[in-house]
């Protein structure tokens, strides 16, 4: 899979900061419904080709996901939609989303998820059900990103989820769908590292990319975690350690734990994929700055250089 080419950095580099810009290298961006003006704004700040992540909520049309994926497509970068399997009534709904997504804004990669809503308003129970229907790679479809939970699901066992991400991902390659994991954000590193590892110890050596949340207010982050389910980390989103000025949160130590651990070379394909919880341009000026080596490391994590 090409990623975009890290820009050059701009500050005096040390081992430690190498190692953590080389981390971010082809790192994506997440973001629910951004208007034209953020993505337009978004072009003088992510490299060309970034993935950018398209989430519908529960209460709105997948083919509003048309016109954004168009935006993300014509500024420049890589659109990449979410399909929410239990929104879809029918096949036919599927097929006209999917059709519209790959005709007009080139999309060739998407996420595959069950979606938050415990109704299932057709056929499809989950995203297993929907990759075994056989509509992406009848439309096109040739990448197919899977979710991953290291802090857990707040509804679901993890051992179902464990099972069946072991379904998801054989019915991907007898498809011949490239596949990448893709988590929810999570605050806590021990909690990643030991799922990373996990995860490759099961065998599974397909790429990942470890959800943080962006740079936001720790108001904001606390009130999105207990939304989402991460209540096991939230206690690491609280650390002092993971706060800068005027009280926000940034997932500096997460992203340095994650690239400075011993184990790091049996980690494989790994990237880091924001959550542009205190916005889209926001976010990727933070992640730029990361990857092009604008940091200053501090005892657990670092600091970018305005």
């Amino acid at each position: 899979m090409a990623l975009p080419a890290r820009r050059a950095g701009t500050a005096a580099s040390s081992e430690s900061t190498e190692t953590i810009a080389t981390l971010l290298g082809g790192f994506s961006l997440e973001a629910t419904f951004p208007s034209a003006a953020e993505i337009e704004a978004l072009k003088k700040s992510a490299p060309a080709g970034t993935r950018i992540y398209l989430s519908c909520p529960p209460n709105h049309s997948a083919e509003k996901l048309v016109e954004y994926a168009v935006n993300v497509r014509n500024a420049g970068f890589e659109p990449v939609p979410h399909l929410t399997a239990r929104a879809y009534p029918d096949r036919a709904t599927l097929d006209t989303v999917l059709s519209r997504l790959t005709r007009e804004a080139a999309v060739r990669s998407v996420l595959a998820i069950a979606g938050d809503r415990d109704d299932v308003a057709g056929p499809f129970e989950g995203a297993l059900a929907l990759i075994e229907s056989g509509a992406l790679e009848a439309h096109g479809i040739t990448e197919v990103d899977i979710s991953g939970y290291p802090d857990g699901h707040p509804k679901v066992d993890n051992k179902v989820l464990e099972d069946a991400m072991a379904k998801k991902l054989p019915a991907l390659a007898r498809r011949k769908l490239a596949v990448n994991i893709t988590t929810q954000f999570c605050f806590e590193p021990d909690l990643i590292l030991a799922w990373i590892r996990r995860i490759r110890a099961s065998g599974i050596d397909v790429p990942l990319r470890v959800g943080v949340a962006g740079p936001t207010s720790m108001r904001a982050l606390m009130r999105l975690a207990l939304r989402c389910g991460v209540r096991a980390s939230v206690r690491g989103a609280m650390n002092p350690k993971t706060m800068q000025l005027f009280g926000d949160a940034t997932p500096d130590e997460v992203i340095r734990a994650l690239a400075e651990a011993e184990d790091r070379a049996q980690f494989g394909n790994v990237t880091v994929h924001f959550f542009s919880f205190g916005g889209l341009v926001a976010t990727s000026d933070w992640a730029v700055a990361v990857s092009d080596g604008r940091i200053t490391p501090t005892a657990n994590g670092f600091r970018v250089i305005k």
